[in-house]
């Protein structure tokens, strides 16, 4: 993700191989919803901000085989890993540049090279996200398309009814506000693009909503959704947040909810669309 130089060694899910591994696997299980309105079919070379290991960006450059993709992130080390692994998949071959860099201040010319741009899941790590997004703005052609996704973390439910889970989750969020990020920022998305100028803003909620209609998949996102809550542990527990009881009692009602035959799955992101003119 991009990141200020102080918020990168405090990235809240961290940067292990383990997370970077969550990373790709969260691209993949996600792929359908947040990629089923997208369309980038009259864009040559799009920008991605926030490209982390290059997760999104492999979805991207197959999805959109005509596309020139420039990836710009924050982190050496998370570019290093997206560099790794997109030489490995054929179709990327010599379609794609990666960037250490700040996304609140790129180092690219303005309205020259650009014509649309992509950011998933950066946003609510970031500061002063209408720095960034005015920076894109700057950068891109006028009438580029811009895709945003987003967290919308309030929306989260589990059923069996999970207490210590969502004090757990109340208190992750709690610590992405005090690291600067934005833990709802998804809810926000209109009122941030409108306020940088953006044209043809619109916004919709995209909502996973898993129940006996369909097992497998529920029980898919129980088990990603653990590993997701887990995945800020380490942070949590060093900064106080919470203590290994808590993330104990955490793992037992999580595994009692992949366990009920009547378990129940709720979360709501965001994902708005704007023209730079």
């Amino acid at each position: 993700m991009t990141e200020t130089e102080s918020s990168e060694e405090k990235y809240l899910h961290g940067y292990s191989k383990e997370e970077q591994q969550r990373l790709y696997k969260q691209a993949r299980f996600m792929e359908n919803k947040i990629y089923s309105d997208i369309d980038f079919s009259t864009v040559t070379n799009l920008l991605e901000v926030g490209c982390g290991v290059g997760a999104q960006s492999e979805v991207l450059l197959r999805r959109f085989p005509h596309i020139h993709l420039t990836g710009l992130d924050y982190s050496e080390k998370q570019i290093k890993q997206a560099e790794s692994y997109l030489s490995t998949i054929p179709y990327a071959t010599n379609r794609y540049t990666l960037l250490q860099g700040n996304a609140m201040d790129m180092n690219f010319d303005s309205q020259t090279q650009f014509d649309g741009a992509f950011l998933c899941w950066v946003l609510e790590h970031i500061p002063e996200p209408a720095r960034v997004l005015s920076e894109v703005r700057r950068v891109l052609k006028p009438g580029s398309p811009v895709v945003i996704t987003e967290v919308l973390n309030s929306s989260f439910f589990v059923e069996p009814y999970s207490p210590s889970v969502l004090q757990y989750w109340m208190r992750f969020n709690d610590l992405q506000y005090d690291m600067s990020g934005d833990p709802f920022v998804g809810a926000k998305l209109g009122n941030l693009l409108q306020s940088v100028g953006y044209k043809r803003i619109t916004t919709e909620p995209k909502t996973y909503h898993l129940d006996n209609r369909n097992p497998a998949k529920r029980a898919e996102m129980i088990g990603f959704w653990t590993e997701l809550l887990l995945s800020g542990l380490p942070q949590l527990l060093e900064a106080g947040y919470v203590d290994e009881d808590l993330a104990d009692k955490v793992r037992e009602e999580m595994r009692i909810v992949a366990k009920s035959p009547n378990a129940v799955f709720f979360y709501t992101f965001m994902q708005a669309k704007a023209y730079t003119s």
